[in-house]
């Protein structure tokens, strides 16, 4: 398994755990998305947490290599995931353990509340610096959640230490390391007291509009160097 998940208190609590960098492999997508479903059946906020030192470094390259049917697959499962995280009925709390790089960095712009552990960690898009054009619906998702300048930022590939990430929008809240977790306990108290039908439909009416850009996105996406 990838991912592990408790289910107390009225939280989720999803592991991102592959032994390694947490690469969002078609297998690893797939099982978040399963843990997703477990967790709307359970009702309550969801955690979505890395292990040390990396929340996830982005797409599984070995997957681009495999050619664009293998290419195409991942990165629709990719997209598809991130519809889940904006469509979610509870609250989806992402806490950025270290490095994100894409498809990682767009799970945390897709969450309701983003934390971050202080340390010297990059967080952001790298696609240009690998050879890779950012795909239309990834823009959509960062034309959404982040600052002009943190936005602006995206063509040269500019990774950011976590209070550099936080300033332009891809964390709510930097902690030291001691301080994590009960920051997150505090937030979650306060994520349960919510009245769920109010929360549901404003994030719906947030979410709808990039939702269906999304969504038409991806299915006109190609995989390749410059894809679209």
């Amino acid at each position: 398994m990838l991912t592990s998940v408790t289910f107390e208190d009225g939280v989720t609590r999803i592991l991102l755990d592959d032994g390694k960098v947490n690469a969002m492999s078609l297998e690893m997508l797939t099982e978040i998305a399963t843990r997703l479903e477990e967790a709307a059946s359970h009702g309550g906020p969801v955690v979505v947490q890395g292990r040390p030192g990396i929340f996830s470094a982005g797409f599984d390259l070995r997957t681009f290599a495999r050619g664009p049917d293998a290419s195409l697959a991942m990165v629709r499962a990719g997209a598809d995931l991130i519809l889940r995280f904006l469509k979610h009925p509870r609250p989806i709390v992402t806490v950025c353990t270290g490095h994100a790089y894409p498809m990682g960095a767009f799970l945390m712009l897709a969450a309701d509340v983003r934390f971050g552990v202080a340390g010297n960690w990059k967080i952001g898009l790298n696609e240009v610096a690998i050879g890779l054009t950012v795909p239309h619906f990834a823009l959509a998702l960062a034309r959404h959640r982040l600052s002009p300048p943190g936005l602006a930022r995206v063509s040269t590939a500019t990774m950011f230490e976590p209070v550099s990430a936080q300033q332009h929008g891809y964390l709510d809240q930097v902690c030291e390391a001691a301080d994590l977790q009960p920051a997150i306990e505090a937030e979650l108290q306060r994520l349960k007291a919510l009245d769920w039908p109010s929360y549901e439909a404003t994030k719906k009416r947030l979410n709808d509009r990039i939702a269906d850009e999304i969504t038409a996105a991806i299915q006109e996406y190609r995989p390749g160097r410059a894809a679209a």
